[in-house]
């Protein structure tokens, strides 16, 4: 069943129930009352028959004026024998010892049915019974009976019946009126967001659902209209990344071509005797060269993903930062000296490194090298200093400097900065600082990047030092 017919069944039940319940709880109560009015009416005739104190011949008079009213009256003696009307036949009232006694007692009778008349006609009677008494003895005398025929109450109760049905008839209208017109505006709404899930699922994250903050449906368009800016980001994420991944995969296979078609050239020509002699030693040097490119092209990607699969093991230990830093800049002052630059190293002797010594050697290796590819005759510097729970080492240049735009998307892998630098000397595949970023964190440590476009870049490691290290261990612990 669809939603719109479940609303119109559900509010028309809950009217139709509603109306019925009070159908039923006014009829009886419409019942009651007429029946107390009757009631009511009666007693008061029988009273004013007392009050009077009517001889017979008034009592006949007063009882044709209000025979268009169907009421009768009778009165009996203290015997229980009627008095008037008159009549050949002796007629009693009927009524039980338990209510004769009541009377005697001065106690009226209520509203009582009666299956006949006073002189037993056949008719359905209501009657009431009010006691007669002796003015100056008090004594019992009989006893006063004003009836009416139930067919005149039953006929007024069916007219009320009557009208109450009309009005069922109209409020289940009116009912069924609302309750299409409620449906049908939910129904809408739920019709609009069905059309822009619609859009969203065909790749139109530019919709925006009303809200005007009132109910449940307001509160889901916001939770909506949410999810479509947060796809929206993702769907542009993750087109970025294609894009850079994209180019990534150009530029592998741009950085692999080079060196593989190197290395080919080289091995053809020794096939066909094609290399002088004396230039074998500097073609086999190249060879080796280029592949060591690849393989380190290689070892960069295996590495990244051992790093973000948590893979690696790190193996800590302290060791002496100024040893390191030498250590790395004696590995790189010859591709250095190639573009100008000089590297610096500030470090004292007694400072110490808590970290795994190859991965540090790794990460400041990563560094000094993107430091070297975007300086020319320049000067890079590798420092450590003291913090409280940290060890900072920097590593700044006096290169090209990073654009503002560029800093927040360094540490991603495949990333490169700018398109012109993909054909300098040392071109890199865009992992390096992505596999920096994550050894550093793998440590627990941080990492910050400030630049200056034209005026250098420094780049800011803190590693935890052994007994901060152990102590958040531990917390975590």
């Amino acid at each position: 069943m669809r939603y719109v017919y479940q609303q119109i069944l559900a509010f028309f039940a809950i009217i139709l129930i509603t109306v019925g319940t009070m159908g039923i709880i006014f009829v009886q109560y419409i019942t009651t009352n007429v029946y107390n009015e009757k009631e009511e009416q009666l007693f008061g005739y029988a009273e004013s028959v007392i009050k009077q104190n009517m001889t017979i011949q008034e009592l006949e008079r007063g009882a044709e004026l209000v025979t268009n009213q169907d009421v009768s009256f009778a009165i009996f003696n203290a015997k229980d024998e009627m008095l008037y009307p008159k009549a050949d036949n002796k007629y009693s009232s009927g009524i039980s010892a338990k209510d004769f006694a009541l009377l005697e007692k001065g106690n009226r009778i209520s509203l009582t049915h009666r299956d006949k008349g006073f002189m037993n006609e056949d008719v359905s009677f209501v009657t009431v019974y009010l006691p007669l008494f002796n003015k100056d003895t008090a004594e019992f005398t009989g006893f006063i009976a004003v009836g009416s025929p139930v067919s005149g109450i039953q006929s007024k109760i069916n007219e009320i019946h009557k009208n109450l049905w009309i009005a069922v008839f109209i409020s289940t209208g009116l009912a069924i009126a609302l309750s299409l017109a409620f449906a049908n505006y939910l129904t809408r709404r739920i019709n609009r967001m069905r059309k822009a899930t619609r859009e969203i699922a065909a790749g139109n994250f530019d919709i925006s659902l009303e809200n005007h903050h009132k109910d449940e449906f307001d509160e889901l368009s916001e939770d909506f209209n949410q999810m479509a800016v947060s796809l929206k980001a993702s769907n542009e994420e993750i087109q970025r990344q294609e894009n850079v991944r994209r180019q990534f995969m150009m530029d592998v296979a741009h950085e692999m071509r080079t060196p593989l078609t190197t290395i080919n050239g080289i091995l053809e020509g020794l096939q066909h005797d094609m290399i002088p002699e004396k230039s074998r030693n500097r073609s086999m040097e190249l060879m080796q060269k280029e592949a060591k490119r690849l393989i380190r092209l290689v070892n960069e990607n295996l590495d990244y993903e051992k790093i973000r699969s948590n893979q690696i093991v790190l193996v800590k230990q302290e060791f002496s930062a100024k040893e390191a830093l030498e250590n790395v800049a004696d590995q790189l002052q010859e591709k250095a000296k190639a573009k100008g630059n000089q590297i610096h190293v500030d470090a004292g002797a007694d400072m110490k490194i808590y970290a795994d010594y190859d991965r540090f050697i790794q990460i400041l290796v990563n560094l000094t090298q993107n430091a070297i590819q975007f300086t020319a005759n320049g000067d890079i510097y590798l420092a450590v200093s003291a913090e409280e729970n940290y060890q900072v080492i920097t590593v700044k240049d006096t290169g090209i400097g990073i654009e503002k735009k560029d800093i927040t998307s360094i540490w991603e892998r495949f990333y490169k900065v700018d398109v012109s630098r993909k054909n300098t000397k040392f071109g890199e595949s865009g992992i390096g600082l992505a596999v920096v970023h994550s050894l550093v964190l793998n440590h627990k440590g941080m990492i910050d990047v400030e630049s200056t476009p034209g005026a250098g870049t420094t780049f800011t490691i803190k590693f935890p030092k052994k007994a901060y290290l152990e102590k958040m261990n531990a917390t975590e612990g």
